[in-house]
């Protein structure tokens, strides 16, 4: 579905050409399934539908009074097929099966009732998204396990599609149904899941609805990435709070310390991503004001999930397989100071300050080590501070201070590490 860097190769809507006819066969079609397409968008049909029922109602003398739907839990990508004019509801079926906080539960979608016609009423209490659940059933709930398995030439199924689309409605439908078959965490060919394919998206309430269906959390990719190494690399930290709390709800491990094929934790990818975006603002040149604010709330988000990885319980002091880094020695690669300080705050930072790699450098040796960056003076200070011992010897006996470049600020680096200067 997703390649590493997140960009779709082939489309979105390949899933197109496999879909239920309404004789309920697959058929194969160049055009995408009609409630895949998109005419109006919605807040069109929900005013030709107002004005529609205020004619009827003022023809009949009638009036009726309709709740508005909750907005949070719309999503602008709901195909248009799924707003047809709502079946009349029985309030008091409405007040059994209403759902809780905007949500709808298994049991709920389950229930046949909320299929049937019923007479008018005058009031209908009822969440867009309960609505929308309504109409999604009513097309796609009866799928046979064959067409809701069945996967295309990239081995996507109407579930993967419906989620990379954000039709948050049709995949809660297709989700419910497939974890009936046991089918829930079918892979794509990049080796994919639904769950995988929605931190990808940053789909963080499909996320959650997924999670909540029973999908699993440590499945890993053709890359070896988790769906917290998806979050991590792209900083999708509101799919990554999606996870962590309704995980901690449900109960189900989560393994924060899984390592990609690259060595790296999730907590380890963050870090690298942060970093990526201090170099590239670093070496712009008279960058404009909305570039520089853009790249300062990419940055944010990063920060963002590094918070709540340490919050899941992501260890500062995990090696990455390569080279023996810890996320101190990375942040240390460019002088990141805004990650020090939220990594020097943790309870474990002073055991893990002096930590060395595979050729026995410590973060004060790599940071010491820099040519004249920026922030060098200011990052070297605070590992000072934190404990780091400027007397420990890498494996070629070299100390920090013998890594210093030449200038103005290597010979404040070198001043500091001989111990002055560091509480300035």
């Amino acid at each position: 579905m997703l390649d590493p860097g997140g960009s779709d190769t082939r489309g979105l809507l390949s899933m197109g050409t496999n879909y239920m006819n309404d004789k309920g066969f697959l058929t194969s079609d160049s055009r995408p399934p009609p409630y895949f397409q998109k005419r109006n968008t919605v807040k069109e049909l929900l005013m030709m539908k107002r004005q529609k029922w205020n004619c009827s109602q003022d023809s009949n003398n009638v009036e009726h009074k309709f709740k508005i739907a909750k907005s949070e839990a719309f999503s602008p990508d709901i195909s248009p097929h799924l707003f047809e004019p709502p079946t009349q509801v029985n309030s008091n079926m409405m007040n059994e099966y209403a759902p809780e906080n905007g949500h709808i539960t298994r049991q709920q979608v389950q229930c046949p009732a909320l299929q049937e016609q019923v007479s008018p009423t005058s009031e209908v209490n009822m969440t867009l998204f309960h609505w929308q659940i309504q109409q999604a059933t009513r097309r796609v709930g009866g799928m046979s396990p064959e067409l809701l398995n069945a996967q295309d030439g990239d081995g996507d199924t109407c579930l993967h599609i419906a989620v990379a689309q954000g039709k948050r409605a049709l995949a809660y439908v297709l989700a419910t149904n497939m974890a009936r078959c046991g089918s829930l965490d079918t892979k794509e060919h990049n080796g994919q899941t639904a769950l995988q394919i929605a931190a990808a998206a940053n789909q963080h309430l499909i996320v959650q609805d997924l999670l909540t269906h029973g999908a699993q959390i440590n499945t890993r990719d053709l890359w070896g990435r988790s769906p917290l190494h998806v979050c991590a690399e792209k900083g999708h930290f509101l799919s990554l709070q999606s996870i962590w709390k309704t995980l901690m709800k449900s109960g189900q491990p989560i393994d924060v310390e899984m390592l990609n094929y690259d060595g790296l934790t999730p907590l380890h990818a963050a870090v690298m991503s942060h970093n990526s975006v201090v170099k590239e603002l670093r070496h712009l040149e008279n960058p404009c004001l909305y570039m520089t604010k853009e790249m300062v709330q990419r940055k944010q988000t990063y920060v963002e999930c590094i918070k709540i990885l340490l919050l899941m319980g992501a260890s500062i002091g995990s090696k990455d397989l390569k080279s023996g880094r810890t996320c101190l020695h990375m942040a240390a690669e460019e002088a990141n100071v805004e990650l020090f300080n939220i990594l020097l705050d943790q309870p474990t930072s002073l055991s893990i300050v002096n930590v060395k790699t595979f050729s026995g450098n410590t973060a004060l040796h790599v940071v010491s080590s820099l040519q004249n960056h920026k922030s060098q003076v200011e990052a070297v200070k605070l590992l000072m501070r934190k404990g780091a011992d400027p007397g420990t010897r890498n494996f070629e006996n070299e100390l920090p201070s013998q890594l210093t470049p030449e200038g103005l600020t290597g010979e404040k680096v070198r001043q500091i590490l001989k111990g002055k200067y560091c509480h300035a």
